[in-house]
């Protein structure tokens, strides 16, 4: 069978290229040609990647409003590309604003189309459930509580896991020692606190500054903050002057596997730091506007996807009034190796674990679609 496949951000790359990986199992003489970046040219080949995901993402209104005419031209090029191609389905992976469009696309071309980790529709953006029900054959979750949540807007969505857990074994097989790693990152020996301050300008003008005042109190730890390809160094050095915290690149798994703790701003980062055992609080602060438009719109009780599946606050989230350096500092330490919630969150960490369930997600996805496919050409 022939797949066509578009992911348009990193993570997208990266679980897109498991999927193929899993869809070659299940279907050795499959055909793929896809959007999405380098891991998934590894998995599929180059020749067949049409567009890499840093032609196509765009972060924030902004951005996307002083883009539309070349968004809306590869939006173009997309369809003509399938039409071109002809697949026997569409997998569209997250990356909601592109692929919605795309599915309803295909659906009136008479294409198959699966949608491969749903829009997050259960936080904001509801409205987009129509479009779901209305242009996709078969949506396929990742997260245990998005099953009844669908199935109460009438879904049948199909969960066989989450691939981040095929994504951490993987890496697992790539580290070096943390020796090796402080080393060649130039850092001392001091255990690490990470600092993931988000992926997106705005996300770090906000709360990365607050996180280098948090770090003067623990002088005896390094913090280190995850940086990013996509934004220039100097969108971190403005903040970093004059402090002990240091930067690493494209790390962001290497560095949270060898910390101690983390301080996470949002997003899947919560989970994966969560999966990987390292403690953690969420810090989120936005501009005062855009917060109570979100509370407005966002129907979710926490921010974080730890707290999420788990339906409880396990993991501390400060969010804008609550995020103050007096009740940051009692939090982190309380999580540290000697903290009174230590155990506890190891503990919901398992639990968290157990929930979400084993490796070897990607292939089942990919099975159950080949399944279902094939089913239908009968």
């Amino acid at each position: 069978m022939k797949y066509y496949i578009i992911a348009g951000e990193p993570s997208g790359d990266l679980h897109g290229s498991n999927l193929i990986k899993g869809l070659k199992k299940s279907d050795p003489e499959g055909e793929f040609r896809f959007w999405g970046g380098d891991l998934m040219a590894d998995a599929g080949g180059e020749e067949n990647l049409v567009c890499h995901y840093k032609e196509s993402s765009f972060m924030g209104f902004w951005e996307v409003f002083k883009n539309l005419n070349k968004i809306f031209g590869q939006i173009n090029d997309c369809k003509k590309d399938i039409l071109d191609y002809g697949p026997d389905v569409v997998i569209l992976i997250d990356y909601a604003g592109f692929n919605l469009r795309i599915a309803e696309f295909a659906k009136k071309n008479g294409i198959k189309t699966f949608y491969y980790i749903a829009p997050k529709v259960w936080a904001w953006k509801e409205s987009r459930i129509k479009k779901i029900k209305k242009y996709v054959d078969k949506l396929f979750i990742i997260f245990p509580f998005e099953s009844e949540y669908f199935q109460k807007q009438g879904i049948d969505a199909v969960y066989c896991g989450n691939p981040l857990m095929d994504s951490i074994e993987q890496r697992k097989k790539m580290l070096s020692t943390p020796e090796e790693f402080k080393e060649s990152n130039g850092l001392d020996k001091r255990p690490i606190i990470a600092l993931l301050a988000g992926s997106r300008k705005h996300e770090i003008d906000y709360n990365f500054h607050f996180m280098i005042q948090l770090s003067k109190k623990f002088p005896e730890y390094q913090f280190v903050v995850a940086g990013v390809s996509w934004l220039d160094r100097s969108v971190y050095d403005k903040y970093m002057s004059g402090s002990d915290v240091q930067y690493v690149c494209d790390k962001t798994y290497e560095l949270l596997n060898y910390s101690t703790a983390a301080i996470v701003t949002s997003g899947t980062a919560t989970l994966e730091a969560a999966l990987l055992g390292i403690p953690e609080i969420v810090c989120f602060w936005s501009s005062w506007p855009s917060y109570y438009i979100a509370k407005k719109f966002i129907k979710v009780k926490y921010i974080s996807l730890v707290n999420l599946i788990l339906n409880r606050e396990a993991v501390r989230e400060l969010i804008q009034k609550d995020m103050n350096l007096e009740t940051a500092e009692k939090e982190l330490r309380t999580i540290l190796p000697e903290g009174e919630k230590y155990k506890k969150l190891k503990s919901d960490y398992k639990e968290l674990g157990t929930v979400i369930g084993g490796c070897g997600a990607s292939d089942r996805f990919a099975a159950k679609m080949v399944e279902i496919l094939k089913t239908k050409n009968k």
